[in-house]
């Protein structure tokens, strides 16, 4: 199999620059203030649901605002993406640190304008009216994110990339970490309209800092043709995931792999609660978060390998492994460890998925790509949570906790409280296990192996702009006058 440029993917070579020494500076700053942004994003938004939860003791109304939230991000997915695709990356990045800023400032003043009594009351209009501006701040917020893992192409060498994928898992382990500890110490000292000036004060700061933050980029390409982009629609994202054999697969499983995650996010809290108190609960999803850095960390100093397809792939493997065994008793030890163990696998599995789109995607279609992934695969986890919830509640919990149950599956998963969460974690991940083992037999990963094995790199052979294609500094910075243009990898 070979990789084959035509005009268009000239072109959109011909908007960026040779990355370097410069450029992965520039890269380190753009990494720095997304830090600064995911944050405080995320700060608010855990604060929202500690305080909407304090304040109504109201379940539902922290089920709808989260679901909202993670419905919002899989509707708007290929949208953001298609504004990344359309806009210079820092611009992109300075609209959604607006966008988010005037947010926070809308909610701010609707705290000011209102008792304290009107807007906790979520059976009226005000609770909504507020929750729903600050959600509007925090899902533009994942338009930078898309537009971050476009500018790891853009700034980062090629033979780099992998481990650039690293540090920006790192930062959002850093930034779970930082949020799952001081939102709720923030709500409990400063108030919610505390909580509101810091995060008004930090997105600020982001967006000043942004201002100065270099991200070298000639031009943007602008498609035509069949392949042309025509508004933020799945007409571009489309023909450019089907075109890299095995693409569409990939995304496919992250998605069943998400679907499995959902059984885990619906019942990590619960089982949890289950051996801790819920002071010490919040400790220990603090201190099980820096699993998120290390294993962005790892990746950073070691990469993935030379096949990411493979490596993801055997991360999935540990991850149900893991599954299978973190709770099969109710020891609080083997428990918090796994979920470390777990955090450290995760960024791994992001960064392999991410490096393998840069490379073998056409950068001037990535924002559509990643976009498109991130629509399919967020909604992917709050189905499975919908079912496992009801499904663990009124079966698989009272099954293991009869006679019956004990006597089929006691040998296996103990005794205790939480015993039907133990085996709807087991029961997830031996399916996660036979899908892995699948995948890697199947003819989709041989595909998307070879893709990337016979995709070019880079352009820039050196990262200093040596060899025969080499961009040159006065190349032009749009596309040229063609009357039909694409881009593909065959």
């Amino acid at each position: 199999m070979t990789a084959s440029h035509d005009p268009a993917t000239a072109a959109a070579d011909a908007v960026q620059v040779t990355p370097g020494p410069a450029t992965l500076r520039a890269f380190y700053q753009v990494l720095v203030n997304t830090a600064i942004a995911n944050v405080t994003s995320n700060y608010l938004w855990w604060a929202l649901t500690f305080w909407a939860y304090l304040e109504t003791r109201s379940v539902l109304a922290t089920a709808i605002i989260g679901g909202s939230y993670m419905l919002l991000v899989a509707l708007l997915g290929v949208v953001f993406g298609a504004i990344v695709d359309h806009m210079k990356k820092k611009a992109v990045m300075v609209l959604s640190s607006t966008i988010t800023l005037v947010a926070y400032v809308v909610a701010g003043a609707l705290y000011l304008s209102f008792d304290e009594s009107v807007l906790i009351d979520w059976g009226g209009p005000w609770f909504w009216v507020f929750a729903g501006v600050i959600l509007i701040g925090g899902v533009v917020e994942n338009m930078r994110n898309i537009a971050l893992s476009t500018t790891v192409t853009l700034l980062v060498p090629a033979d780099r990339r992998d481990k650039a994928n690293g540090l920006v898992g790192t930062v959002h382990g850093i930034a779970f970490m930082v949020t799952s500890v001081f939102s709720g110490l923030s709500v409990g000292l400063l108030g919610m309209g505390g909580t509101m000036v810091v995060a008004i004060a930090l997105t600020g700061v982001a967006l000043l800092h942004l201002a100065f933050v270099p991200i070298p980029e000639r031009g943007v390409v602008h498609l035509e043709g069949d392949d042309a982009p025509k508004g933020f629609d799945f007409r571009g994202v489309i023909p450019a995931v089907l075109a890299v054999p095995g693409l569409l697969a990939l995304i496919l499983f992250s998605t069943f792999n998400n679907l499995v995650g959902g059984v885990f996010m619906a019942l990590m809290d619960p089982y949890g609660l289950t051996l801790f108190s819920v002071e010490m609960w919040g400790v220990v999803l603090g201190a099980t978060s820096f699993g998120f850095i290390i294993g962005g960390a790892l990746v950073a100093k070691f990469g993935l390998g030379k096949n990411p397809v493979r490596t993801m792939l055997l991360v999935n493997i540990g991850i149900a492994f893991l599954g299978m065994t973190f709770a099969i008793r109710e020891w609080w030890w083997l428990y918090a460890l796994g979920i470390l163990v777990f955090m450290c696998l995760m960024p791994i599995a992001e960064a392999s998925e991410q490096t393998i789109v840069q490379r073998v995607v056409p950068f001037e279609k990535q924002g559509r790509v990643f976009g498109f992934a991130a629509s399919v695969e967020s909604a992917a986890a709050p189905i499975s949570a919908f079912i496992i919830g009801p499904l663990a509640q009124f079966w698989l919990i009272p099954f293991m906790e009869s006679d019956a149950g004990q006597d089929a599956l006691g040998w296996l998963l103990g005794d205790g409280e939480a015993r039907g969460i133990a085996l709807a974690f087991m029961a997830a991940s031996l399916l996660l296990l036979v899908a892995v083992l699948l995948a890697f037999i199947s003819k989709p990963y041989r595909d998307l192996s070879a893709a990337y094995a016979s995709a070019p790199p880079s352009l820039h052979t050196d990262g200093e702009g040596s060899g025969a294609d080499a961009v040159p500094a006065d190349a032009a910075a749009v596309a040229p006058d063609a009357s039909d243009v694409r881009s593909s990898v065959t």
